[in-house]
């Protein structure tokens, strides 16, 4: 990494013994954020997502799928087979070092080998160790495995998530994987800013299922609240309207309108600039009243113009709207481009890989190093402990 990119993490010893999405997510995180991150990995396989593939990144024996290489550049890896003695002495070594370990074993599964959170703390107090599992370290389901479509399923997500009526989906990609992962490393920088005060680590329980929960955020409290079951309206907002997909000429596009000054700019630049005076649509609480009658008003306006047409316009007169574009599109476009958002393969050795989202005083702190081939390092920290 160049001397330019923010590290603000440099130094930190980060021993990863996850696999998957949600713990390698964090991992990759904190590498990003310069930390040395030594992922240890089952000899012969190593990660599961290794070969989760096509497509694939690589040749012959060295290829992995695409999707081992979202989740694990700037990392290290070393196979250690943690149910043999040398193993599992192996990574006590390493955790006696180590600033933080993460892990995302079933609940007592690492305990039998001595490597659980109590036995690698009394050996490394300092220890930050991040047990990542599908529903927690306690209650009644903590024997479970974690999957991220379970979870969606179990803990509400998928109920609120489809067309009025249809089937329950899932979200496209393994949003309750990714939000545990950035929880996780959330709550690690809290531990590594609490230890530098008290000399301590903590023991951190990040279950799948409770972050699901989280996230059910407004419709969560629509229900606490409003004590009326959220159900699915496809892509109509619960509290808010207009805020959906809407038809166009040529398309769709998205239409989120935020408030009442945005619905009334909305209305002007559809030529309709009555219907935001009307007393059933004049504020945010009516329109969701009305909504039966407001949408299909609206639909009628949006047919008339294509999407482009549209974007322009509200764009314009400061109304949040947007066309609805494919993956291939959006690694085409010119903000993520501007953006850096989009690295590109650098020869043979590097793929390309999505950045990481934050920036540093206008740098953004990705790690340099490719996702690691199974078990290219020897195992051990590249710097001694002072």
């Amino acid at each position: 990494m160049s001397d330019d990119v923010p590290r603000p993490l440099a130094g930190v010893k980060v021993l990863d013994l996850s696999r998957v999405l949600a713990g390698p997510w964090a991992g990759q995180l904190l590498a990003d954020y310069g930390a040395e991150v030594l992922k240890v990995e089952r000899p012969g396989a190593g990660d599961d997502t290794r070969s989760w593939g096509p497509p694939w990144w690589g040749e012959g024996a060295e290829r992995v799928a695409a999707y081992f290489v979202c989740a694990n550049r700037g990392k290290r890896s070393v196979a250690i087979d943690l149910s043999s003695p040398k193993g599992v002495q192996q990574v006590r070594e390493l955790a006696r070092e180590a600033d933080v370990l993460i892990e995302n074993y079933k609940v007592g599964q690492l305990a039998k080998y001595g490597l659980d959170a109590t036995s690698l703390q009394a050996i490394n107090p300092g220890l930050i160790y991040c047990s990542i599992t599908g529903y927690g370290q306690t209650g009644p389901l903590s024997h479970r495995a974690g999957y991220d479509f379970a979870i969606q399923a179990e803990a509400g997500l998928m109920s609120i998530t489809g067309e009025r009526g249809a089937e329950p989906q899932k979200v496209g990609v393994a949003v309750t994987d990714l939000m545990t992962g950035v929880y996780a490393t959330t709550a690690i920088l809290a531990a590594l800013h609490e230890r530098a005060r008290t000399g301590h680590g903590r023991h951190i329980d990040a279950a799948l299922f409770d972050v699901q929960v989280a996230m059910l955020a407004n419709q969560g409290a629509n229900q606490l609240i409003g004590n009326k079951t959220p159900t699915r309206m496809g892509n109509a907002h619960p509290n808010i309207v207009p805020y959906q997909v809407f038809p166009t000429r040529d398309g769709h596009m998205v239409l989120a309108v935020g408030n009442d000054g945005q619905f009334a700019r909305f209305c002007d630049a559809a030529g309709q600039p009555a219907v935001s005076r009307d007393v059933r649509f004049s504020t945010n609480p009516v329109r969701v009243e009305n909504r039966q009658t407001l949408v299909p008003m609206i639909t009628g306006w949006t047919m008339q113009r294509d999407t482009a047409e549209w974007v322009s316009l509200l764009d314009h007169a400061g109304v949040p709207c947007a066309p609805i574009l494919d993956i291939a599109q959006v690694m085409e476009h010119p903000h993520v481009l501007a953006r850096g958002m989009r690295l590109d393969a650098q020869g043979s050795n590097t793929p390309p890989m999505v950045a990481n989202p934050m920036m540093f005083d206008g740098q953004r702190p990705t790690a340099e190093l490719p996702p690691p081939a199974l078990d290219e390092h020897p195992a051990r920290w590249l710097h001694a402990a002072p």
